[in-house]
């Protein structure tokens, strides 16, 4: 019997070399949605999305759940380097939008968002989202 695990085995890896790499494009889209409001997370998060912008990735980042707070000029004391990041990647060509309804839950109002923010839809996440070969990535 022990012979049938590692024919099992044998055949898994064989089929597993048969299958192409995962591989981003060049240019394939990244979104990411932050949930975090702990500026180390957001940071994290800003920072690799705006490397990857850099290297040509259309950026989409969804400021989702808690991350609402890291986008209100409210919070400008607790989140100002990400907030120069938020507008900058905005400024880059970056799309970054905000979740309608966490800002309701939150008391975030829409005259609150900082520069380069615009509050999300249904559209406009939709088509960020599922832009063909979009990678996503979640902090």
């Amino acid at each position: 019997m022990k012979l049938l695990p590692r024919l099992l085995l044998a055949l898994a890896v064989l089929l597993g070399l048969q299958a192409p790499p995962a591989a981003a494009g060049d240019t394939d889209p990244l979104f990411i949605n932050l949930t975090t409001d702990d500026p180390h997370r957001v940071t994290m998060a800003l920072t690799f999305g705006k490397n990857q912008l850099e290297r040509g990735h259309p950026l989409t980042v969804f400021l989702n759940d808690r991350a609402v707070l890291v986008g209100a000029k409210s919070n400008a004391a607790k989140f100002a380097d990400q907030q120069k990041t938020l507008s900058d990647i905005a400024g880059k060509g970056a799309i970054v939008l905000s979740c309608p309804m966490c800002m309701k839950h939150f008391s975030v109002k829409d005259s609150e968002l900082i520069a380069g923010v615009k509050i999300g839809n249904p559209e406009a996440t939709g088509s960020a989202l599922f832009k063909d070969n979009t990678k996503t990535l979640t902090w």
